[in-house]
């Protein structure tokens, strides 16, 4: 399977900085809490000094939804989602060792982290431009048709894996229980991004090596 971001979107967002993890034979089982912790006290830091909505990494991306035409209160990026709900309730749900663990990384450094399923993902993904025939499957189990020219994640089958981005992921290619390849997207876009991106990367991959094997693209 191969990873890229398609050229055009490249053209219009030049400063994307972007990092890719791998890992095969996760399991359900490992305990991530104490590797955890530190982002989160990290994040809670951050959110004790000024609001999320202040990040130079959530304003460029409010920025970034408002060039695609999206109102930035109305569809948040995944990071800034996350801030908030930690901000009100002090903890995030815990969903599966691995998302939890990488939940904990970007919420961190505000800087949106999305996991992918490789064995749903079909060929090749691509982040790029819907053309509104590709199907996206809604955790609610409902079938949705991207908007004509929305940023989606589309596999070689015409599934968009994420749509609007960094704003919502698609549950066909949810983590699960029976979940074992996986391909991890962290994307920002602020002034430091490529420095951040590449720290956030480091960060991540030393902290599933703790529990995983870990392949950094």
């Amino acid at each position: 399977m191969r990873f890229r971001h398609d050229p055009e979107l490249l053209g219009e967002f030049p400063q994307l900085a972007v990092t890719t993890l791998t890992i095969d034979g996760v399991s359900d089982t490992a305990d991530v809490a104490a590797t955890a912790a530190p982002f989160l006290a990290r994040a809670a830091g951050r959110l004790a000094e000024r609001p999320e909505s202040e990040f130079p990494e959530i304003a460029a991306w409010r920025r970034a939804f408002s060039k695609m035409g999206l109102k930035p209160t109305q569809y948040r990026c995944a990071s800034e989602a996350l801030l908030r709900r930690y901000k009100k309730e002090g903890e995030l749900p815990s969903i599966h060792p691995l998302v939890d663990l990488c939940n904990a990384v970007s919420l961190a450094y505000a800087i949106p982290i999305a996991v992918f399923d490789l064995e749903q993902v079909a060929g090749d993904l691509t982040v790029t431009h819907a053309t509104g025939t590709e199907s996206y499957l809604s955790f609610g189990g409902e079938i949705e048709s991207p908007e004509p020219g929305e940023v989606i994640f589309r596999d070689d089958a015409g599934n968009a894996h994420a749509r609007r981005w960094t704003n919502r992921q698609s549950a066909l290619s949810a983590i699960r229980p029976g979940t074992s390849r996986v391909l991890i997207v962290g994307e920002a876009l602020h002034a430091t991004a490529t420095v951040d991106v590449s720290a956030l990367g480091a960060d991540l991959a030393a902290a599933l090596r703790q529990h995983w094997d870990v392949v950094r693209d």
